[in-house]
């Protein structure tokens, strides 16, 4: 129904008059009598009793004014009560096998009521589905380019040389000739991370093919688990090896001249109104990475 309609009609309930209406709403008696009149024809009945001094809703229109208020209230109370729903996110590699899990987890613990979906992909195919509103949030490497698309730094993650335990350069600063003898993991092509580390070396002259690379593999955590068996160091997310440094399973070195870092991206479909979970989550989350 058109809600200026019922805004009109609610109003000459409550102060059963027509020109008290009009007050309230700022618009001319004759415009909410059209209004009123526009709503009896599309719902076929008569709505308010204009017999005698004051105007009276008739069933029919009683019957409809208590339907808005408690469509109101439900609003409220699923504005107000306890977050449920389902939150539809997505993220690429870096950040969906490593820092997301844990968080959708302890955001899910405590609103039991939530049903969390996770999608882990490269980030040009986060971007598209939250382009076509198949997810409403995605997490990626990078600000990717989509027309229908917006993104804003969600968090500042610090890239770091992790070593294997014992190694030793653990804790220690390596000169760019000794990282050309290491033996290297990289990520696949086109991962955030590998770009960075990229960059960061053309800036002083080096290229990653100058250097020792044993192996390279697609994901994140594949590139881990070769650094805890031994095979080589690997530029990775800090954030991703939290529970190795603390648990003295792995170790960072420095490299003399690099200091990569990047924003990982909130990435959303632009225009798109957010859920409420969805806002509760993006505050949760901002606060769990700050």
């Amino acid at each position: 129904m058109d809600t200026k309609q019922l805004a009109a009609f609610c109003a000459v309930v409550e102060r059963s008059s027509f020109s008290q209406a009009a007050d309230q709403l700022g618009v001319t008696q004759p415009a909410v009598s059209l209004q009123i009149r526009s709503l009896e024809q599309r719902v076929g009945q008569r709505l308010l009793d204009r017999s005698g001094r004051r105007v009276e809703p008739t069933e029919a229109g009683l019957r409809l004014y208590r339907g808005e208020q408690q469509l109101l209230a439900d609003l409220g109370d699923e504005a107000e009560g306890e977050l449920k729903g389902r939150l539809e996110i997505g993220a690429s590699t870096g950040p969906g096998g490593s820092v997301l899990p844990v968080i959708l987890g302890e955001f899910q613990r405590l609103h039991p009521l939530v049903h969390v979906a996770l999608t882990v992909s490269d980030t040009h195919a986060i971007v598209e589905q939250i382009g076509r509103r198949e997810l409403e949030l995605g997490i990626v490497g990078v600000a990717g380019r989509h027309r229908g698309v917006t993104f804003e730094p969600f968090y500042r993650d610090e890239v770091v040389l992790a070593v294997p335990a014992g190694h030793e350069r653990a804790g220690k600063t390596m000169t760019l000739e000794e990282l050309k003898a290491e033996p290297l993991v990289l990520m696949q092509e086109g991962a955030a991370i590998r770009q960075i580390i990229d960059e960061e070396l053309r800036e002083l002259g080096v290229r990653l093919r100058d250097l020792n690379v044993k192996l390279e593999l697609g994901l994140q955590e594949s590139a881990r688990a070769a650094v805890l068996g031994g095979l080589g160091a690997t530029f990775i997310s800090r954030i991703a090896i939290e529970g190795d440094l603390a648990a003295g399973t792995l170790g960072i070195a420095r490299v003399e001249g690099l200091e990569p870092a990047r924003d990982v991206q909130l990435a959303r479909a632009s225009g798109r109104a957010e859920t409420r979970v969805a806002q509760e989550f993006v505050t949760f989350a901002r606060e769990r990475l700050a």
